[in-house]
């Protein structure tokens, strides 16, 4: 339950980035509510995360997974560029969150 509580929250991490980009420095109001309210369940979904994941598997990932979808947001959402050596960062990032979770349940 822990991995699909840290995987939402990862994923509400990328949600208030964008949503802090598209609030223009707080100048727009309804991004600012998203990224507020995408921030606050993002972290709260963390501290529950945490209860049974070790912090540095847990907060990587968590990182990790805002990382990557912020990334391919900007590229899909905000037409940002799709390089060939951003999508093999993005890329290299993503192996490294599977890589660092699979470990931790080979450990367990």
């Amino acid at each position: 339950m822990a991995w699909l509580v840290i995987t939402i929250a990862g994923v509400l991490e990328a949600v208030w980035a964008i949503a802090l980009k598209e609030s223009d420095g707080f100048s727009k109001l309804v991004p600012s509510l998203i990224f507020l309210a995408a921030g606050g369940a993002s972290i709260i979904l963390l501290a529950l995360a945490l209860r049974d994941l070790p912090v540095g598997t847990g907060y990587a990932v968590w990182t990790g997974i805002g990382a990557v979808g912020a990334a391919l947001a900007g590229i899909v959402v905000l037409g940002e560029a799709a390089t060939a050596t951003r999508l093999a960062a993005i890329a290299l990032i993503a192996t490294g969150i599977v890589w660092l979770a699979l470990q931790e349940g080979a450990e367990a």
